[in-house]
């Protein structure tokens, strides 16, 4: 093997024990997955330990149901809407930390930690209690201190589409830390001569940001955005919990959907198709962006 073959064999060695774990710690139940989404498994076949082999009934069955088809559309908007909230918001507060004293990074630094670091479950019971029906705080900082209307006994969730909004709020501050850290390490690499000389040629800036950041940390916003999709088309603790593990079918997502079809009424077959769907449309988003990475030559 010469020098050459050699250096283009490091990165693949050095990534290869950990895709190497990541095949054992996920390949079997993959398998698994993939074997029940062809199989009528119910009730029945758990007690019985005896399948039946269905071939593509499963997947026949959901594409021609309306609820999927319906459910599958409000899971892309949901994801949407948070992966661009969440970038937007992100690439703010990382550009705004470029233009803030030393003690105000280090405190924001500080406080994304702590909410990176807090549990799934700990921060949706901290957000249930904010927006509890009864003794919420958002419904008495909404009704008697900011005096908007009245919002005594409240039931945020009653709307779907006001539901949706806390838990979007939700997810896009749980998302929101390894956002702007992300961005913020790149974007304080670029050199200030740069925008410097934007701003000199009549630059404003959203057109320093446009023509000069962006560019550069292109490949940076790519990976987070490929994160971000892949995270909350794939968000259940957030709706299962703040709901009490009773969501209603307004606000099935794919991957609640999933478990109802599994373990609501005993349908594992078919939840696993469903949960089969789901991965090959995570395939094709993260399949996407590696492209787009590939092409700019930062993979090579």
């Amino acid at each position: 093997m010469g020098r050459t073959a050699r250096a283009h064999a490091v990165p693949y060695l050095l990534v290869l024990p950990a895709v190497l774990v990541i095949a054992l710690v996920l390949g079997y139940p993959m398998y698994r997955l993939i074997g029940l989404s062809f199989q009528h498994y119910a009730l029945a076949e758990i007690i019985s330990h005896k399948t039946t082999w269905i071939g593509l009934s499963n997947y026949r069955t959901i594409f021609t149901d309306a609820q999927f088809w319906t459910i599958l559309q409000r899971t892309v908007e949901f994801t949407a809407f948070n992966v661009g909230a969440t970038m937007v918001i992100g690439t703010a507060i990382a550009m705004l930390l470029r233009n803030v004293s030393g003690w105000v990074k280090v405190l924001v630094n500080t406080a994304m930690v702590f909410v990176w670091a807090t549990p799934v479950v700990v921060a949706v019971t901290v957000w249930q209690w904010l927006v509890d029906q009864q003794s919420g705080v958002l419904n008495y900082l909404l009704t008697h201190v900011l005096h908007v209307g009245n919002f005594e006994r409240h039931d945020w969730f009653e709307n779907p589409l006001s539901g949706f909004g806390i838990i979007s709020a939700l997810v896009v501050w749980g998302a929101l830390p390894f956002v702007v850290i992300t961005l913020y390490a790149g974007i304080s690499q670029i050199p200030h001569e740069l925008e410097e000389a934007a701003r000199v040629d009549g630059a404003t800036n959203w057109g320093v940001f446009r023509n000069v950041v962006y560019p550069i940390v292109k490949p940076l916003f790519l990976i987070v955005t490929s994160l971000s999709v892949i995270w909350d088309f794939g968000v259940f603790n957030q709706v299962y919990i703040m709901l009490n593990a009773r969501p209603t079918a307004d606000y099935y997502l794919m991957s609640i959907y999933s478990y109802q079809e599994s373990f609501g009424v005993g349908q594992y077959g078919r939840g696993a198709a469903i949960a089969m769907v789901t991965v090959v449309i995570l395939i094709v988003a993260a399949f996407f962006y590696i492209r787009q990475l590939l092409r700019i030559g930062e993979i090579k």
